[in-house]
């Protein structure tokens, strides 16, 4: 019973000396962090114009191809010139007539003119004379003008493109009367070297970034339908300044450069947009991040060796890390490796944490198994 008792203090003895746990640990230090947000968009075309019958006519012939990239000027449609053509011709007649009727009243002016001093006609006639001039004056004026409208709306029977884009289908068929009462649309080029995307944000969120003390370029990164990221980065270029009552957002845009025209308008994509630097935030190593039913936390090594838990919310990951705002504080020793080793209010011995170190120690394991 001596030796047995004896035997059972010895064990609980060297259980008492037994050294505490070592465990990887990072000490928090405060610094940048991007401020990213993930969000839904859409694509939209840089620029979009309508093309549409500027005249009343019979559409002759189309003359792209339907969804082909076209120049700015390019010819796209032509109307039946036939009948414009002969307005041109009936006004540059009434020109030439109202050219010849000045003529006229210019030389009669004239002769009024010498005439009045002798007393030759009545202060009326001279006067009924110049007004004559003034007038076929005006009338040649009129005629010019009708003449350009004439040329102008000859013009418009050569439909061509606005702008410099990708022409899309053709909206009404050769033989169509367009441009009667209306100006009728006959296809859309949509310029998309460059791409919209249009996104909004929540007031919430943007309160968020606003108390976050952001600087720095806002960039955009778009993520394709199938979960890929595009290779080119946008740039956000607007902000509303008003909140839309429907939905309590407020919307922005980024443009995005395409020149490969891999993107097309009408496509939904998700949007992360960094919005500048966020000041004073910690980056807690994904890791040592756990999890339960109250919230996510970290166990750190206090000034006293021992472990406790801290409660934290991380805003969203960056890589291997989370960037958490708040629940740490400068000098925290958080644990990264050895977590299964130790548990709140147990001592603990704090060594410095690396990911080389970390690699070490996962490889020295499966080295012994192996052997």
């Amino acid at each position: 019973m001596f030796v047995a008792a004896c035997g059972k203090q010895d064990a609980n003895a060297g259980m008492g000396n037994m050294p505490p746990p070592e465990v990887g640990v990072v000490v928090m230090k405060p610094g940048p962090a991007p401020l990213v947000k993930e969000l839904v968009g859409r694509l939209a075309a840089y620029r979009s114009a309508d093309v549409r019958a500027r005249v009343a006519g019979v559409l002759q012939r189309r003359a792209y191809e339907e969804g082909s990239d076209v120049k700015e000027g390019q010819l796209l449609f032509v109307i039946d010139p036939a009948p414009l053509q002969a307005a041109l011709g009936q006004a540059i007649a009434a020109e030439a007539s109202a050219d010849a009727n000045y003529a006229n009243a210019r030389a009669a002016a004239a002769r009024a003119r010498n005439l009045a001093p002798q007393k030759f006609i009545s202060q009326s006639d001279l006067d009924n004379a110049l007004a004559a001039e003034r007038s076929a004056s005006a009338s040649v004026k009129a005629a010019k003008a009708a003449v350009a409208a004439a040329r102008i709306n000859l013009g418009y029977a050569s439909v061509r493109s606005p702008i410099r884009g990708r022409a899309g289908k053709q909206q009404v068929t050769e033989g169509a009367l367009v441009g009667q009462n209306e100006a009728t649309l006959l296809t859309t080029v949509d310029q998309i070297d460059n791409m919209y995307v249009n996104f909004s944000m929540g007031v919430d969120e943007l309160s968020q970034v606003r108390a976050a003390n952001t600087t720095g370029t806002r960039r955009v990164q778009v993520l394709l339908p199938d979960g890929s990221a595009y290779k080119h980065d946008g740039t956000m270029d607007f902000s509303a300044d008003t909140v839309d009552p429907a939905t309590g957002a407020i919307a922005l845009r980024a443009q995005v450069p395409n020149p490969e025209h891999l993107l097309l308008p009408g496509t939904f994509v998700t949007v992360r947009a960094t919005l500048g630097l966020q000041n004073s935030a910690f980056r807690v190593p994904a890791t040592a991040v756990q999890r339960d039913v109250k919230s996510a936390y970290v166990l750190v090594v206090g000034a006293d060796g021992k472990v406790a838990r801290k409660d934290i919310v991380p805003q969203r990951q960056d890589g291997s890390d989370f960037i958490v705002s708040s629940g740490v504080a400068p000098g925290d020793k958080v644990i990264v490796s050895g977590l299964q080793r130790v548990q709140p209010g147990a001592p603990a011995k704090a060594v410095p944490w690396t990911p080389e170190k970390q690699a070490a120690d996962n490889a020295a394991p499966a080295a012994q198994s192996q052997g």
